[in-house]
């Protein structure tokens, strides 16, 4: 199917995701020329903001005004919307000819009504934790979008990617799931990371502000580091010197503090040691260490399945 090099583009959704993209595809020069949103309220705010952009009520008014629709909406509300939204594969010319999701996990195949009845779909997840302001069209570039799609509409969207000064990342049928969430480790997770080392530490007195300070600055240069030199040579502390008497001492320390402190810091190391076996020259002290997580995870999972029991045993 032909396309126009500039296609008329609508949303559905008019959350972060939605404003960051409907600014940055019309700063682009693309027509972004229709919002819908479950909040009027919303639609309007986002529209307009943006030139000859008109917001409307229900979904369909957006398909009918629009030739790529983004559905920038929740997970469990993309199947309802696409069941919704009627295409007029006749009539091409007066409304959409693809419906696209932004959603990381959800398949392309909840889409499938829109494809029964003409239309092409796809999938159009940007890799980039939104803010929700302005900042964020500057920000995503550089970023990378995963796209599943096939023919015009995948040429369309990799386009748009460039558009946005993203690189494109094509995802296989059925790996989105997967994909979102590995995704997790270097996003939410990593706030995880920082959250069990702010938690420890103010055992010893620090304050969430006074930890941040000291660890945001290590975390920035270990992943300006990672893009360097990559995962295993960014590796630093005691794994990486094959200082098993340390990473004993630490473990059995977190054992006594109790909880699941040890255990999170034995399955994290347990891939530091894949990473440290990587390097061209492993650690000579690697095998030890392997030994001393495993011993002391297993010890770990061993005293959190039998606490858990004991409360399921409680009246």
């Amino acid at each position: 199917m032909s396309l126009s090099p500039m296609p008329r583009l609508g949303f559905v959704g008019a959350g972060r995701l939605a404003h960051c993209l409907a600014h940055g595809f019309s700063r682009a020069g693309y027509p972004v020329t229709a919002i819908a949103s479950r909040s009027r309220e919303s639609a309007q705010a986002l529209a307009g903001q943006i030139g000859h952009c008109t917001a409307y009520d229900l979904p369909q008014q957006v398909v009918d005004a629009a030739d790529i629709v983004f559905l920038a909406v929740p997970d469990d509300s993309i199947g309802t919307t696409a069941h919704t939204v009627r295409f007029d594969s006749g009539a091409r010319g007066s409304g959409a000819w693809a419906l696209v999701h932004c959603s990381g996990a959800s398949p392309v195949d909840l889409l499938a009504p829109a494809r029964d009845q003409g239309a092409s779909i796809g999938g159009f997840h940007p890799l980039y934790l939104f803010g929700g302001n302005l900042a964020d069209i500057e920000r995503i570039a550089g970023c990378s979008v995963s796209i599943e799609a096939d023919g015009a509409l995948k040429d369309a969207l990799v386009a748009l990617a460039g558009a946005l000064r993203c690189h494109p990342l094509s995802i296989p049928p059925g790996g989105r799931m997967l994909y979102h969430a590995a995704a997790h480790y270097a996003a939410s997770f990593a706030l995880c990371g920082l959250a069990e080392c702010v938690g420890l530490w103010r055992t010893l007195g620090f304050d969430e502000d006074d930890a941040l300070r000291a660890v945001l600055p290590m975390l920035a240069g270990t992943i300006q580091t990672a893009g360097d030199k990559g995962l295993p040579g960014a590796l630093a502390g005691p794994v990486s010197r094959g200082d098993a008497g340390v990473v004993e001492k630490q473990l059995a320390l977190l054992e006594g503090m109790g909880g699941d402190h040890a255990a999170l810091y034995a399955l994290m190391t347990r891939r530091a040691v894949a990473l440290a076996r990587r390097r061209p020259v492993p650690p000579a002290a690697i095998d030890a260490i392997d030994t001393v997580v495993e011993d002391a995870l297993a010890r770990s999972l061993d005293r959190l399945t039998g606490e858990g029991s004991q409360a399921a045993r409680k009246p």
